[in-house]
């Protein structure tokens, strides 16, 4: 029995459809691994920085300016972030976020002549010292808090999280 031969057309015809499948996947391989990569990833726990020490801080909010490695793909960088921290009625230390919840401009402790409260310039937004939003003014909900965790006497910030506070602070009106 003699072996079948193949014509110029078949050739041709399975030599493209080889290159041709050849170079699908060399297109389509990187947009499915880019779309199910994030789904394979397992969950990073946040990644904390250190702020100071539980001794530097008090019942006044103090602003603390700290940087955070941020990775994007290969690019690595650092994002220059702020917090203010104090010690509630607790003693616990609590860190909140500079960012009005309104339409995030930069908060300050005590501007615009309040006392004992942050104000935002922007819409004249102001918020308890707990971060709770004073009632009629613009901002919606209260200021975002950062995660703390204090090792020995170190104080170390992660990500941000929701202020669950409903109750103002004691002895405001």
């Amino acid at each position: 029995m003699q072996p079948e031969r193949v014509s110029r057309r078949r050739f041709l015809t399975y030599s493209l459809a080889s290159v041709g499948g050849f170079l699908a996947s060399g297109i389509l391989f990187p947009m499915v691994r880019m779309a199910v990569d994030p789904v394979l990833k397992h969950g990073e726990e946040g990644e904390f920085v250190k702020v100071g020490t539980v001794d530097e801080f008090n019942d006044v909010p103090k602003e603390v300016p700290f940087t955070k490695p941020v990775k994007d793909g290969w690019y690595e960088t650092e994002e220059k972030l702020t917090a203010w921290i104090m010690k509630d009625e607790n003693g616990d230390i609590l860190a909140l976020s500079p960012i009005c919840t309104h339409l995030g401009c930069t908060v300050n402790w005590e501007g615009g002549g309040n006392e004992n409260r942050f104000f935002c310039p922007c819409h004249f937004g102001l918020y308890y010292k707990n971060g709770l939003n004073v009632p009629n003014t613009p901002p919606p909900e209260p200021l975002q808090k950062y995660e703390v965790k204090i090792e020995g006497n170190d104080v170390y910030l992660g990500p941000l999280q929701p202020n669950p506070v409903t109750e103002k602070p004691e002895g405001e009106s």
